[in-house]
Formats: C-alpha cells, structure tokens, sequence
C-alpha cells in the first residue's frame, strides 16, 4: 500500500470513528509525521456514573498516565477503572485499559515481552460484556521504532480467552495503528473484530490530542491522553484532556 492509499485508508478509519457512539477505550501507537517521536494515544469512555466519574493525571518525570475519581465521594467500584494507563522503562513504553500496564512492565524480557507477560492475563470478568484487555508496547529499536499490540478477548466459541498480538517494525511516519475495545454500543456491548485499524497522526502532540477528543462522542468520552516519545534520547512527553 503506497501513501495515497494509506492516507486514504486512514482517513476512512477516523471517519467511522467520528461516527461511532461507543467504542469504549482506544488506544493508538504509531510514529509522528517527521519521525522524530513514536506516539501513543490512549482514550477512556463511559455510559454508567462510575464509569465517567474519572479523570487522567500524569507524573510526566516518570512517565506514569493514570486514572483517578473525578469526585472520590461518588466512587463506587474501582476494581477496573483505576489503573496506571501508561507507564515505561526506557526503551520500552506501555498503554494498556487495566492494571495489565503494571503486569507487562513487571515482566518485560526484552523487546518481545508483550506476549509472555500477557499470558498470565485474559479479557476483564465484566460479564456479559467481557470487555477485551487492549495493550501496546513501543520501544525505541530498529531504526524508526518498533510497536506491538494485544488483544485479550473472550472466545466467541466458548469460555477461553482468544490471545492475539500484532508487531510492526518501523510504522509509516505520520500514521499508527488502533485497537478499541468494543465496535459501538449495544447490550451486551459488541468486541471490537478484526486486525488493528490504520490511523492518521498530523501534527504535533496537542494536534493529535484534539484531533481524536473531537472525533469522540461528546456524551461518552471520558478522558484523552496523547504521550510523544523522543527517538534520540528516550525522553517522553504526556498531553491530557479531562471532560471533568
């Protein structure tokens, strides 16, 4: 696929996004138009009061994106949406939708650790959405970079876990590659299907970061947070948009 069609690909892609209710959290991995950064985008959504009742912070000195209650007092069951979303060890920078973040960076062996680390995880136990756990890896090797992904997701064939794991050496500049954890509304809520959707990623750091907040749907997005990763000397840099 040569750029016109990727671009093109791309922008379909971000279109149906603009276009869907519902597709829960997201996360986008990919490298910046000039090359000079990999990117990570991680966004949260949600329809109960629990749900929306959080808001991200960040320790940019250590790199740690995290969920917090918006209003403590109204907090109800934080099992699985308080979490570390982002956090790293130099070369390698994780984004994950649960504490599975914690899980790959107390395991990680190298740059192919997405995998074994995951293996003692599977999809959340929100029956009867079963909400898939979505992961991301990039690491700063191989020239432009290198990302994985990981889908965890309840088989549709019986009640094992479906363990999927995509890996791109050097991603297009300008571009990167998204998985979500549902494919719109619905109950129970429909699993996102299919390979990683390619994504448009213009700009600079807040560019990105409102271009995507924008594209969500304005009753459900929770939180946005867009993390630019510097390839010469590791250092990264965390933008967040609160809705609270």
């Amino acid at each position: 696929m040569d750029f016109q069609q990727s671009s093109a690909s791309a922008q379909a892609n971000f279109l149906a996004l603009t276009q869907n209710v519902y597709p829960g959290r997201g996360i986008i991995v990919g490298l910046d138009e000039t090359s000079q950064h990999l990117i990570q985008v991680y966004w949260i959504m949600g329809r109960s009061e629990n749900s929306r009742n959080r808001v991200f912070k960040a320790d940019n000195e250590t790199g740690r994106l995290y969920t917090e209650a918006a209003d403590a007092s109204k907090m109800q069951d934080p099992s699985l949406i308080i979490y570390n979303a982002m956090r790293e060890r130099v070369p390698h920078y994780v984004v994950s939708n649960g504490d599975q973040t914690d899980t790959v960076l107390k395991e990680m062996r190298g740059h192919y650790a997405l995998q074994s680390a995951l293996a003692t995880r599977t999809h959340e136990p929100d029956a009867p959405n079963f909400t898939q756990r979505i992961t991301a890896m990039s690491s700063l090797h191989m020239g432009g970079g290198f990302v994985q992904l990981s889908v965890l997701r309840k088989s549709a064939l019986g009640e094992g876990c479906d363990r999927l794991t995509y890996e791109y050496n050097n991603p297009p500049p300008g571009f990167g590659f998204c998985v979500t954890t549902y494919s719109g509304d619905g109950n129970p809520l429909p699993p996102f299907r299919g390979d990683p959707l390619l994504m448009p990623l213009a700009g600079g750091m807040k560019d990105v970061a409102q271009n995507y907040w924008d594209a969500l749907d304005k009753d459900n997005r929770v939180a946005l947070a867009v993390k630019f990763i510097e390839q010469g000397n590791g250092r990264s840099d965390i933008h967040i948009i609160n809705k609270f």
